[in-house]
């Protein structure tokens, strides 16, 4: 077993800091250590995106990281987008489309979209669909899932 390393780093706002082993991965450090269950584990290869997570504001597949690859980073999980435990825009837009279906896959396409919205509030259709074009929905309803998207741009716009 290797020599557990220190890490800080800043987990939905909060600092926080442990010792890790050098080959836990993010995903299991912040669902086994930090016990934030809302990122979901799917394919453990970066290919379904349900683990995607914010490092500095990117969407990143947290299952293709090292925790010790987070250290001194700022991390947003699906948890940190509901301020105060009320639904954030995104969140809000997935529930009112009928967007979360089982519910597994959401809170990877919320991040990419939550990531894409802050940069682009604006975001045109083609830009949403590439945001989202990583994530794979297993209920395979992809069309409440851009209604969603697309309610959640207009709400961030001050519409709908």
């Amino acid at each position: 077993m290797a020599a557990e390393i220190e890490i800080r780093l800043t987990l939905n706002g909060e600092e926080r800091s442990a010792s890790v082993e050098p080959r836990l991965l993010l995903s299991d450090f912040i669902r086994h250590e930090a016990r934030l269950t809302g990122t979901h584990v799917g394919c453990e290869h970066g290919v379904c995106g349900a683990c995607t997570v914010l490092v500095e504001g990117e969407p990143q597949r947290s299952c293709l990281m090292f925790a010790v690859q987070a250290d001194g980073a700022s991390i947003e999980t699906i948890e940190g987008v509901a301020p105060g435990g009320e639904l954030g825009v995104v969140q809000q837009a997935f529930h009112e489309a009928h967007g979360m279906q089982c519910g597994f896959c959401t809170p990877g396409f919320v991040m990419s979209l939550t990531a894409l919205l802050r940069e682009s509030p604006d975001a045109s259709d083609d830009e949403i669909l590439d945001s989202l074009s990583g994530h794979l929905c297993r209920c395979t309803g992809y069309v409440n899932i851009i209604e969603a998207a697309h309610l959640a741009r207009a709400r961030v716009n001050g519409g709908a």
